[in-house]
């Protein structure tokens, strides 16, 4: 048009035309504070998924329940308890698959995962290359901080309910029951021997993971590092019921008593301070651990190396001791990292989460835990909430409907703690990445 021209002429120095893409409002700065308003964002765009995700794993998980609860008890006892600590194996193994499988579905709605697409930096890895690099972690994990308790009292639960009419009936004859045995009836021999093939295969397939010798070894590897814990657990209780009065008749176990009785006498204040510290302790672990080891594993999922310590430790003093620690001999080496090894696996994870928040903004470590224990005690509260208002007088109402409320409160807050960590790590790494960009712009 020639009044397009004229215009166009007239004013050479004129900017040109935004891009429609432009012209709209860019999108809103992510900020600590925005952290519960994104991560309801993230649900929005990845509910569905995430819903039929988490109903799949709680169908894995009761089908595994009720099978357990069904082999644990008839002839060949031992062997039946073998195949029952397998299955509790998998029931944990499927909790981390679900975790996993969730925090990878919504990776598409990270704006941190956008950016590394359009900088083609290979975030489109499929679930099975981040479960195969996450689940050894999330084992370690989930074994050091002792997480698998739940389970396994909802595992003793369930077989104590559904045999509670055959032990009864024992009772009344004089026979001892067997509620609360399914994974502590191992002979200490038969748990031992397993236990000590599950540390050689761990031991073979974390070799030829980390040399890339077999597709998901990473999965195996952690399977059998859970059968080592569990068949080893089994041992060790077996050994310490079977030997409790011989220890209690040594020398240095009667000195030992004698030394924190007299320290108690010296000190009145001890024993108080370690109770407190007892009843502070869990929920510290729950308020601020227990959300950053999780956060950990979202940070592995999405590609953050979250188990090299020297990630832990790099900008700070402490990476010129892991340099020199790389210089020592193989065997000093191999000494020291035997030797702190539970304290790397039960702090190295946490550690590494607090620093990703830090770099996110100081109020975001603050926000994401507050958030966090905000859905566990809203779980809580919505749970006793719909009891309280739904109430009946009809004998063995909540028998029935007992499981699907609980399966309606998990599902809403599983999915959303997910999106939590999800969205916490998406502002941790944009700021991060931001503020790098700003450093060398």
């Amino acid at each position: 048009m020639p009044g397009t021209s004229a215009a166009s002429s007239s004013s050479p120095s004129a900017p040109p035309a935004s891009p429609p893409q432009a012209a709209g409002r860019a999108p809103a700065r992510l900020t600590a504070y925005s952290l519960p308003l994104h991560t309801f964002r993230v649900f929005g765009a990845c509910a569905l998924s995430l819903v039929l995700w988490f109903s799949a794993g709680r169908a894995v998980r009761a089908a595994l329940m009720w099978a357990g609860t069904e082999l644990a008890h008839g002839d060949y006892r031992q062997v039946r308890i073998v195949v029952t600590t397998l299955i509790f194996t998998l029931i944990v193994l499927n909790e981390l698959v679900v975790m996993v499988g969730m925090l990878h579905l919504v990776r598409g709605a990270l704006r941190e995962i956008r950016v590394r697409r359009a900088e083609d930096e290979g975030a489109d890895e499929s679930l099975f290359g981040a479960l195969n690099r996450t689940t050894l972690l999330f084992a370690t994990i989930y074994l050091a901080w002792s997480f698998h308790r739940e389970d396994a009292q909802e595992f003793i639960s369930l077989d104590s309910m559904k045999r509670i009419d055959q032990d009864l009936q024992g009772s009344l004859a004089g026979i001892e029951s067997e509620a609360g045995t399914i994974l502590l009836g191992l002979d200490m021999r038969i748990s031992a021997g397993i236990a000590v093939a599950a540390y050689i295969l761990r031991t073979l397939f974390a070799w030829l993971h980390m040399n890339g010798r077999v597709r998901g070894g990473g999965v195996l590897t952690a399977f059998f590092e859970l059968g080592l814990a569990f068949y080893g657990l089994n041992a060790l209780f077996a050994l310490a019921a079977s030997r409790a009065d011989w220890l209690d008749e040594r020398a240095a176990v009667a000195a030992v008593k004698g030394w924190f009785e007299d320290l108690e006498k010296t000190l009145p204040w001890w024993k108080g301070f370690w109770e407190g510290v007892g009843d502070l302790w869990p929920l510290l672990v729950d308020a601020l651990i227990e959300p950053l080891a999780w956060l950990a594993v979202a940070a592995l999922v999405y590609g953050a190396f979250a188990e090299d310590t020297r990630a832990v430790v790099r900008g700070t003093r402490l990476e010129t001791v892991a340099d020199r620690v790389e210089r020592t001999h193989a065997l000093t080496r191999t000494t020291m990292s035997g030797a702190t090894i539970g304290f790397r696996d039960r702090w190295v994870p946490p550690v590494h989460a607090f620093r990703l928040a830090i770099r996110g903004g100081a109020p975001l470590f603050g926000v994401f835990c507050l958030c966090y224990v905000a859905l566990q005690v809203g779980a809580d509260y919505a749970d006793r909430s719909i009891r309280a208002l739904v109430g009946s007088d009809f004998p063995f109402f909540w028998t029935l409907f007992s499981s699907p409320v609980e399966f309606a409160v998990d599902l809403v807050a599983g999915v959303l703690t997910a999106c939590l960590l999800a969205a916490a790590f998406d502002i941790a790494a944009t700021r991060s990445r931001e503020a790098g960009q700003a450093l060398t712009a």
